[in-house]
């Protein structure tokens, strides 16, 4: 599974798309899928403010809302400079209480949940949405505590995922149920865990700058490194030297990328020449080229490391960015490694990644955009679903 990173008006919208070895099943089994699919939000945060959700995405290649029923409507209207959207907030569960919602089939985007205050949302004249931003200056919501979370239903079933590729902000489980009376679930922070982060985040001097607190004293979330760069907050170099030891490690031996585990056989060897590594294929064969890329690049995982959706040079530039993220390029003959125990070693390292994988109860998070490589992203799928359910957990 993969985040596929749709862009509007400079802001990442991600959604969760659907792999192609199982995005076709039989005609006769989607038509069992409800239309509309029961979301239950359960609020076990402990804080007393209102939440709001929002239930935003894309259907029929349109973007659009959905109300509390399950309807969706896409977004009319728009301007230059982006105008306000109109109010489409969902009335949350208090703290102990529960709230259903609909989720269309056919939609995939985000829910956001916000406490005390709205999020502000604007539209541009040709539709595009401008979504909450808080790690760039002036953004309206950088004094609100929200996150979100990722999810996709169509005929595949449903996919669904908590995300910290830009921040890590509200504590919070996803949840699908199957028809089979089947849950699973992932997300959930270990007792203690988000104070944790925090306070591992503030122990080092380079990542405390990622650490955004309210005057109030709430803290309101810790940015990804790639968001701090982009906000002015954090070294945009910061991977520099790391990266260059990397790519001068495979000089004089090879490289081996194994991106399929169900397909072992499928091998490509890499080779660093300069600035240039040079993948070949089981033939011999040139399969791809990629130019050493810069911390903003590994951040990312675009610009050198774009990763097309296709069958060789997509799958490499995910394994390389993965061992890059983790800091397991250089030390590692193949790639990815699928020990976890082999990341985050090195210094510098991805700490944002590293401190919120060790605070998951499952050891699974979305820390960046292809975390799903080896399998340790917070994403629950089920083929013929029931329901969906997000829990915000305590804020401890």
């Amino acid at each position: 599974m993969r985040l596929n990173r749709k862009t509007l008006l400079g802001l990442a919208v991600a959604a969760v798309a659907v792999p192609a070895a199982i995005a076709v099943i039989p005609t006769a089994q989607a038509a069992t899928l409800p239309d509309v699919l029961p979301l239950t939000v359960t609020n076990n945060s402990g804080r007393g403010e209102a939440v709001h959700l929002y239930v935003l995405g894309e259907s029929g290649g349109k973007l659009g809302y959905v109300s509390e029923s399950g309807a969706f409507t896409p977004w009319t209207g728009g301007a230059n400079p982006p105008a306000p959207a109109p109010d489409v907030s969902i009335d949350g569960p208090a703290n102990g209480a529960s709230k259903t919602i609909g989720v269309p089939r056919g939609l995939s985007g985000r829910m956001y949940m916000a406490f005390g205050d709205k999020l502000d949302f604007k539209l541009a004249q040709d539709g595009g949405l401008v979504q909450p931003a808080p790690w760039a200056a002036g953004d309206a919501n950088s004094d609100i505590l929200f996150d979100w979370s990722e999810f996709t239903y169509n005929d595949a079933g449903v996919f669904i995922n908590s995300s910290q590729v830009d921040m890590f902000a509200v504590p919070h489980e996803v949840s699908v149920t199957g028809s089979d009376g089947r849950t699973q679930a992932t997300g959930a922070l270990k007792p203690g865990g988000r104070t944790a982060v925090v306070d591992a985040m503030k122990a080092d001097p380079e990542f405390a700058k990622l650490v955004q607190t309210r005057d109030d004293g709430t803290v309101l979330r810790v940015l990804s490194p790639g968001k701090g760069a982009d906000g002015g907050s954090f070294d945009p170099d910061y991977l520099a030297s790391y990266i260059d030891e990397a790519w001068a490690a495979y000089a004089n031996t090879d490289l081996t990328v194994m991106p399929f585990a169900d397909q072992p056989d499928k091998v490509f060897k890499g080779r660093t020449a300069g600035d240039v590594m040079t993948f070949t294929d089981a033939t011999g064969a040139q399969a791809a080229t990629f130019t050493k890329p810069s911390t903003a690049d590994v951040w990312g995982c675009d610009g050198k490391l774009g990763a097309p959706n296709d069958l060789v040079v997509g799958p490499i530039a995910r394994s390389l960015c993965a061992a890059l993220q983790r800091t397991t390029l250089g030390s590692q003959p193949v790639e990815p490694s699928t020990d976890p125990a082999t990341f985050y070693r090195h210094d510098p390292t991805n700490e944002y990644a590293k401190v919120i994988h060790e605070q998951m109860a499952d050891g699974k998070a979305y820390a960046f955009a292809f975390d799903d490589v080896a399998n340790q992203e917070s994403l629950v799928h089920d083929g013929n679903p029931a329901s969906i359910g997000i829990t915000l957990t305590p804020f401890e």
